[in-house]
């Protein structure tokens, strides 16, 4: 990699340098010229004046020639003027680069500018399945996971309702929540292989549909939207750079990932283990639970959730399963509640005795 760069800086340098040499090779032979190629024209525009100068039709072709030609002069200075307002703009957003997402020469420029951008960096990533992106040889972050320094990886819960609506919301029928769950089973395999190399790597699961795509890669955000019904890879990519502006998107955009990873309703990922592991907003860790399909394990019974041992804190090292947003405090309390009221109203109705 090392040889790599060193040689692509190489070569970058001597092509500066042979363009600087050809520019002022061309200046000098342009400069000696002046004189020959100014009298030359002069003579001919004598000539051909004098051949056109009392002839109406020729005059008016003239006019009309110089007014198209003033026309096409003030578009352009016109047009030149947007496109500087624009890239302002642009600059002030912190917006530096903006790739289509078609193409496969385009494709390789932005893997190159990953890698370039990414290597011995830190990783912060938002994906779907992250298949196409670091598990494919030609993803674009393929080579990047592989030498980054640390690594926060979000992808989707295989077993979510969000991975349902995304396979939904594409209109190719190869496109399955079966599919997605297998993408991301081989992504947690490749993350599982890098882990055992000693790899610094941390994986989260959200359970959500996927809003953007980011990659945090050093001081560059790299983020695609997830539009319904297109594929990711047609979207164009747009990236930020981190600068002392605060009115660029780079800040925010760090912000929506930080408030993403820190959500406590978004487990991590245990490749160790293969558990689900929930922490607190302090990072204290407070539940496991065994990744597999919903319905495959049983649920906390009443008994348990008053059980000293299942209190905050204390749930370290055990596997038990626990519903996803099925059922909030507030619903649970007020069942409880209801069920209470109704055993005291029976039991006055029956004059104090259990039916």
């Amino acid at each position: 990699m090392f040889r790599k760069i060193f040689s692509e800086d190489s070569l970058w340098g001597s092509a500066r340098v042979i363009y600087h040499l050809v520019l002022v090779a061309v200046s000098a032979t342009i400069a000696l010229s002046l004189p020959l190629i100014i009298n030359s024209s002069a003579k001919h525009l004598l000539a051909f004046w004098s051949a056109i100068g009392n002839k109406r039709l020729y005059l008016i072709a003239a006019e009309m020639v110089f007014a198209i030609c003033l026309i096409l002069l003030s578009n352009y200075i016109h047009r030149s003027w947007e496109d500087r307002r624009l890239a302002s703009i642009a600059r002030k957003a912190g917006l530096v680069f903006l790739s289509p997402g078609e193409g496969q020469m385009v494709r390789n420029r932005v893997r190159r500018l990953k890698e370039k951008q990414g290597f011995a960096r830190d990783l912060s990533l938002i994906g779907s399945t992250g298949f196409r992106t670091f598990v494919d040889p030609e993803g674009e972050l393929h080579q990047v996971v592989q030498n980054c320094r640390d690594a926060r990886i979000m992808l989707l819960n295989p077993y979510s309702e969000g991975a349902s609506m995304r396979a939904k919301a594409i209109p190719d029928p190869e496109i399955t929540p079966e599919l997605l769950g297998e993408q991301i089973k081989r992504s947690i395999d490749f993350l599982k292989r890098l882990r055992e190399a000693q790899k610094n790597i941390k994986l989260k699961l959200y359970p959500d549909r996927p809003f953007l795509k980011l990659a945090i890669l050093g001081d560059s955000i790299w983020v695609q939207h997830y539009h319904p019904g297109l594929d990711i890879q047609t979207m164009p990519k747009y990236v930020f750079r981190h600068d002392q502006n605060p009115g660029a998107l780079y800040s925010p955009f760090y912000q929506y990932f930080l408030n993403r990873w820190n959500d406590p309703e978004i487990p991590e990922y245990d490749l160790e283990t293969d558990e689900l592991i929930y922490r607190d907003k302090a990072e204290s860790e407070v539940t496991r639970e065994k990744f597999c399909e919903p319905g495959m394990g049983a649920l906390p019974s009443p008994e348990a959730s008053e059980n000293p041992v299942g209190k905050r804190g204390s749930r370290v090292g055990r596997v038990i399963s626990r519903p996803h947003k099925a059922r909030n405090h507030l619903s649970y309390a007020w069942e409880v509640f209801t069920d209470s009221l109704r055993n005291l109203l029976r039991a006055l109705h029956l004059g104090g005795k259990e039916p």
